[in-house]
């Protein structure tokens, strides 16, 4: 992370990720947290953080654990990906054999 300005970008965006994943519009989960709806609009654009009160009520609304909120790997480049998996295969940490089987059953 460069700055707070990415981490609320992210956050704002895994809670907009998990929100429309059950199907909820933002009116209804400001709602259940008992937050103005534009509140929590700019919590999802990055434009502020959201208070640890409100927090815990977004990780209870959203039926989550706090773990799942800040996983944000799924987030990560296209490079950034691919750069992983080669130095995983460089450095063995991934059975070359495995990974070929997967990629011939994807294609």
């Amino acid at each position: 992370m460069q700055n707070n300005l990415d981490i609320k970008k992210l956050l704002g965006k895994r809670i907009k990720e998990l929100r429309t994943k059950k199907h909820l519009t933002q009116a209804q989960l400001a709602e259940i947290v008992g937050m103005v709806e534009r509140n929590l609009s700019k919590i999802e654009c990055g434009q502020t953080f959201v208070t640890s009160e409100n927090l815990s009520k977004i990780i209870s609304a959203l039926d989550i654990i706090p773990a799942d909120l800040f996983n944000f790997e799924h987030n990560k480049e296209k490079d950034e990906l691919k750069e992983e998996l080669i130095n995983a295969i460089k450095e063995e940490k991934i059975d070359v054999n495995i990974l070929y089987r997967m990629y011939k059953s994807l294609k």
